[in-house]
């Protein structure tokens, strides 16, 4: 505004708590002149901020919903995942029943973690959101087939022109932001010479499939914030599979620039000590769950 246009600019500072309270009023103030209601006493939409899988605890995913109220209970769509919400926590870690226009929830129950950004919505009955998410994964299957044969023909094209090499990685992550944000980082490392190839990015731990495709391309996994299972990790070391375990996104990518200029630091390794298994589960008071 101050400069002509029609965006209102409100300086603040969170640590110091300075004009928060404007910058409610601003948000109201853009909310009424815009129209920008919501009903709701209708069935929920929003979108997905953020997915990951947690053990014990299945697909999580955060979600803020735009329009109408979420409950416990309500069959949703979430990109080309559903499921029957079993639980709702809020941003306070309390569980809720329900959540109305403008309240971030994390939810379980959904089958697989969809994407960061997808559309969320509550749904009639199982039947309407096994359809919308076969639908949905079919239409992403034929796009990825397509351009996977595009890509083909590209690197035939290019492989007869250039000696251009590729570092293949697979990319297993905590999060989809991380995955999205680590094969976004990869990419900008590609130069005139040498490039990275993606071939797979997923969230959830380092399985035994990941290891097979990982010795059918010769890729190199990237573990962030995960780790391998323990039939992953002996396939691995029976292969010669390298894992590369992280927990710093600019540790990969300074990791990635050397080994793409020939130039591979000592590589850093975890020494497993051995796997545990819970027996069983317990609560103490002030301290939570004991395993």
């Amino acid at each position: 505004e101050e400069f002509g246009g029609d965006i209102m600019m409100i300086p603040v500072s969170a640590k110091q708590g300075t004009n928060l309270d404007k910058l409610e009023e601003a948000i109201l103030l853009t909310a009424e002149m815009g129209e920008l209601t919501a009903n709701p006493n209708r069935s929920a939409t929003g979108v997905v901020v953020e997915s990951k899988v947690e053990q014990g605890r299945g697909t999580v995913a955060t979600v803020l919903v735009q329009n109408g109220t979420l409950k416990v209970g309500d069959i949703v769509v979430a990109g080309a995942s559903y499921g029957k919400i079993r639980a709702m926590i809020d941003d306070k870690g309390q569980q809720v029943k329900e959540a109305g226009p403008a309240v971030p929830v994390e939810i379980l129950g959904l089958n697989e973690p969809p994407e960061a950004g997808d559309e969320m919505g509550a749904v009639a009955d199982e039947k309407t959101a096994r359809d919308i998410t076969e639908y949905r994964a079919q239409k992403q299957k034929n796009i990825k087939a397509s351009s996977s044969i595009q890509s083909m023909e590209q690197l035939f094209a290019a492989a007869k022109n250039s000696d251009k090499k590729e570092v293949p990685v697979i990319l297993k992550t905590d999060v989809q932001g991380s995955a999205e944000a680590l094969a976004g980082s990869l990419t900008k490392l590609d130069n005139a010479e040498i490039s990275t190839r993606v071939i797979h990015a997923a969230v959830g731990g380092i399985s035994e499939s990941d290891v097979s495709l990982a010795k059918t391309t010769g890729a190199t996994i990237i573990a962030f914030n995960v780790r391998a299972n323990k039939q992953a990790k002996e396939l691995a070391d029976k292969e010669g599979i390298q894992i590369r375990y992280y927990s710093i996104i600019y540790d990969v990518v300074d990791d990635m620039k050397a080994m793409m200029s020939g130039m591979l630091s000592p590589k850093k390794q975890e020494n497993f000590i051995g796997y545990a298994e819970i027996r069983e589960v317990f609560n103490v008071s002030k301290v939570g769950k004991v395993g």
